[in-house]
């Protein structure tokens, strides 16, 4: 868990430290400026900007129930972040699991890629999908008729 919260937690501390400099030289409206950007990024690459994850085994078994995609992602990826930003509302309905919490996860993230973590990895009707494009996924995701 405390491996999720790294990034989000230095970027914080880089633009505090940053931000004090600023200040003492005589800049503050610079000083809050470069905090909010540094803040900014710090969500951006925390676990909350993502649905609520899942272990692998519940969402395999859920993905096989309803067949939405698995969605095997990581904090700090920015193919991750891509992938969820142009999904927009629609990923809430794709089963989430975070690898860096989930050890079943990233087990089955490498048995998809050669034994690379290479993230993001959907899952569709059981056959994986290595950094896939968006709008597939957004279209897999898609209530069906």
């Amino acid at each position: 868990m405390m491996r999720t919260w790294i990034s989000p937690v230095l970027l914080l501390l880089c633009g505090s430290l940053a931000a004090t400099g600023l200040v003492r030289g005589g800049s503050p409206g610079e000083a809050a400026a470069f905090l909010l950007m540094f803040t900014l990024l710090a969500a951006v690459h925390s676990p909350l900007v993502f649905p609520r994850s899942v272990g692998a085994p519940e969402a395999e078994r859920r993905g096989a129930a309803d067949g939405r995609p698995v969605v095997y992602w990581r904090p700090g990826c920015v193919y991750c972040l891509r992938l969820r930003f142009r999904l927009g509302r629609r990923a809430r309905r794709a089963h989430w699991v975070n690898i860096w919490r989930d050890p079943a996860g990233a087990a089955a993230v490498r048995a998809a890629n050669e034994g690379n973590e290479t993230v993001p990895t959907v899952v569709v009707g059981g056959r994986p999908h290595t950094n896939p494009d968006p709008g597939w996924v957004r279209e897999q995701l898609a209530p069906s008729a």
